[in-house]
């Protein structure tokens, strides 16, 4: 299996699904794919992440899978915001969920303590999006646990220790709104130093490092071949990113639009001097420690909230596309309770109450694609636009996005092609690039769009949109 034959098994953690895909290495088919929810639990912590339940799913369908026993590496992907904490005996101390209001009890004492956006390119951001902000809650309200830890493992290294039992720290994982890194000098933050959390990091490997082989455990549980290697993992996002890196020129700008739970924009090439952290815009990491200037926003959630549940199923087209203009339905940000540019608020739906469930749809996507075109303009996004995740599959947003953006070539892949390339390339496979899709045709509609968007960035909350028309 060291010779890149076989399969290769990615387990993709976000924090709405958790994904197993069992992948060929010659000709990157997925042979098989499964998911569940990425469930939270409360406990006496606040809701933690079902590293537990993860790991007993994983294994059954590792166990399960007719393949298993030709997967020759393991690819760890996983969100930000998130660790597990290890004690001294190798015993899970704790693994919070971000979205915990009471992270935010500590916010004014914390605020003060981070280093500045200007050496981390991290955002204060709410609630444990800030990875800092969580172990300083956990210092203030269980110091004993705190004591207890040996290891701070970031989220998809986590699961790279799980499967070879090799601790490990990595570059994008750690750069993502952590507060614990210094991307533009590859240290660890002055805080992480003054609080002792540098020293629970354990050693920083790379993404496509190999950690070791499986566990024996696993092998005998799951049928893996005791040879089967793990490799270090990388952050969701950076791999999106490594995917399309690949077959666009070093010194040509692009952008790549990763979606999911998220969706995060980032533009190679652009200028770290467009980051202003408080429009939750900051520098992503790539596997080679450079900085990427990125902007987000919520749009996975933002999406149901505004096509609503009947909605949520149906493909929005053109058509009902022109039955949102004609009505001048409006969705303003923000859907989704952090995070983004307009985080703190609420959003609103104006003349939305005739759409159909399509029509719904069409909003969402709409709202989606203005979103993301703000987030370019933001951040002076030259180049091709390459989509990846669920939005690549979401043919009116491509159109609207590639309509908004008549100066640049918008494309996307099936939905599982960035990642599914960027675990191949980790693990040393030699495989071509994700296929191109044909670009996003522009919509006849473009003059009505570009009149929208005008109306639409009018009403925007302040702080952002006013100025950008």
């Amino acid at each position: 299996m060291r010779d890149g034959s076989g399969a290769v098994a990615l387990l993709d953690v976000g924090k709405t699904q958790t994904k197993l895909l069992l992948i060929d290495a010659q000709d990157a088919r997925i042979l098989r794919e499964v998911e569940r929810p990425s469930r939270s639990l409360g406990t006496a912590l606040g809701p933690q992440l079902d590293v537990l339940g993860i790991e007993g799913w994983l294994r059954d369908e590792l166990a399960a899978a007719p393949q298993v026993g030709d997967v020759g590496s393991i690819v760890p992907v996983a969100h930000g915001a998130a660790a597990v904490l290890i004690g001294q005996s190798g015993t899970v101390l704790a693994a919070l969920d971000y979205e915990n209001q009471e992270f935010d009890s500590v916010a004014d004492i914390y605020r003060p303590l981070r280093d500045d956006f200007a050496a981390t390119l991290s955002p204060f951001l709410p609630l444990g999006l800030n990875l800092g902000r969580q172990l300083f809650w956990l210092q203030k309200n269980a110091p004993d646990l705190m004591a207890r830890c040996r290891y701070v493992l970031t989220y998809a290294q986590y699961w790279a220790w799980r499967f070879s039992g090799v601790a490990a720290s990595e570059l994008t994982s750690l750069g993502c709104h952590t507060d614990l890194w210094l991307p533009l000098a590859r240290a660890p933050s002055r805080m992480a130093i003054a609080l002792g959390w540098a020293g629970k990091l354990p050693a920083l490997r790379g993404a496509q490092q190999v950690l070791g082989e499986v566990r024996s455990d696993w092998a005998q549980r799951c049928g893996l071949d005791p040879e089967c290697r793990c490799l270090c993992g990388i952050h969701d996002s950076s791999a999106s990113y490594l995917a399309y890196s690949q077959e666009v020129g070093a010194d040509e700008p692009f952008a790549v639009v990763a979606s999911g739970t998220w969706t995060v924009v980032m533009a190679h090439g652009a200028d770290l001097g467009k980051l202003v952290e408080s429009r939750d815009m900051l520098a992503n990491i790539d596997i080679a420690g450079r900085t990427v200037a990125t902007a987000r926003f919520p749009g996975g959630r933002e999406y149901q909230a505004v096509a609503g549940s009947d909605a949520a199923r149906c493909t929005p087209d053109s058509a009902s596309l022109q039955q949102v203009l004609l009505d001048d339905a409006v969705a303003l940000p923000s859907f989704a309770p952090v995070g983004g540019p307009f985080a703190g608020h609420a959003g609103r739906l104006l003349r939305a109450d005739r759409l159909d469930p399509r029509g719904r749809a069409a909003l969402a996507a709409l709202y989606l694609a203005l979103m993301t075109d703000l987030a370019l303009e933001s951040l002076d996004a030259r180049g091709e636009v390459l989509l990846d995740g669920p939005l690549a599959d979401n043919d009116l947003y491509a159109r609207v996005l590639a309509t908004l953006r008549p100066g640049q070539m918008v494309r996307g892949a099936a939905r599982r092609a960035g990642i599914v390339h960027a675990a191949l390339h980790l693990a040393n496979c030699l495989v071509p690039a994700p296929p191109r899709a044909v670009p996003a045709q522009a919509l006849s509609c473009a003059n009505s769009l570009q009149d929208y968007r005008a109306r639409w960035r009018r009403q925007l909350p302040p702080g952002m949109g006013h100025g950008i028309v």
